[in-house]
């Protein structure tokens, strides 16, 4: 059973989003940039950030107590492709930092209507090779590279590590998703079945955020919505999915499809969470456990040697 504290903040956010919809707002795509212009915590205190340009892509460096520099991870934000950027994900990155003993690559990918598909992928792959040879430090190889993210981001980094695979790069060590959108198309069962109790999404959003990133190319496009792509040789991966959120079925599918592809697969779905909980991390235990777990499950892939 979810605890009180997330019970509160779960009432909160559905006060805050029917009192928005009680206003008559349509959703569109500068009301969403507006919503996240920024994050609604402090940054922690402990957190160093360094701006860099990564590969020619905007991005920072965010770094806990204890990140180490040769471990790195690259973080794709989420926000439909359409917002989101290193303001509104720099306290959760810091988050993942300390929790993992990894320096984050935070990166401001191009935004759809702007910049449609491919462009989010262009910054990601070119963000990622960059990362391998340098830290935040300076210049130098990895010892241990992650990719990450959350919603859009979370499809985005499972199409980074195919294109990665199909160019002949060297893929990451691992990588882990939030509430995944793998699913342009969302043909997901849980599209439907979930959304009476989604606080977050809708599908009507949701097909205004595909149709905008897309800009007329086939949704079932794999570097688009990787489910409908060839899982072969990936590196491990954990998803970590709502029960409550529409794109449940996104992490679920993709979890099956990567199981049958021979990847090992480590999926949690968390009872009555919703899209992108972790985010919240401050409000309520549930969303601190989840980033705790994110961290155990990146420094299993340490060695003991050779990271510091």
């Amino acid at each position: 059973m979810a605890s009180e504290e997330f019970r509160k903040a779960l009432q909160s956010i559905k006060q805050w989003m029917n009192s928005f919809r009680n206003k008559g707002y349509e959703f569109d795509v500068m009301t969403l940039r507006t919503t996240m212009t920024s994050s609604v915590f402090p940054v922690p205190e402990i957190a160093r950030i360094k701006g860099v340009n990564a590969g020619g892509v905007a991005a920072e460096w965010v770094r806990g107590s204890w990140a180490r520099p040769n471990c790195r991870l690259l973080y794709l934000h989420g926000g439909g492709y359409v917002a989101g950027g290193v303001e509104s994900h720099r306290p959760f990155a810091a988050w993942i930092s300390e929790a993992s003993k990894c320096s984050i690559l935070l990166l401001e990918y191009r935004l759809a209507p702007e910049h449609p598909f491919p462009a989010a992928l262009d910054d990601a792959l070119s963000a990622y090779r960059w990362m391998r040879e340098n830290g935040p430090d300076g210049k130098g190889g990895t010892g241990r590279s992650f990719l990450a993210g959350d919603s859009a981001g979370g499809g985005l980094a499972i199409a980074t590590m195919m294109a990665l695979r199909d160019a002949g790069d060297a893929l990451p060590d691992a990588a882990v998703t939030l509430s995944a959108w793998s699913d342009l198309e969302l043909t997901g069962d849980s599209v439907k079945s979930r959304a009476p109790v989604d606080p977050i999404l809708s599908p009507a959003m949701m097909q205004i955020l595909a149709s905008t990133y897309l800009g007329g190319s086939d949704p079932r496009t794999p570097y688009a919505s990787p489910l409908y792509g060839d899982m072969a040789g990936l590196p491990p991966l954990l998803l970590q999915v709502g029960d409550s959120e529409i794109l449940l079925d996104d992490s679920t599918r993709l979890a099956e499809k990567a199981k049958s592809a021979g990847v090992q697969v480590s999926l949690e779905v968390w009872p009555e969470m919703f899209h992108v909980w972790q985010g919240l991390a401050p409000l309520f235990p549930e969303g601190q456990q989840a980033i705790d777990r994110i961290g155990e499950f990146i420094q299993s892939f340490f060695s003991p040697i050779n990271e510091s």
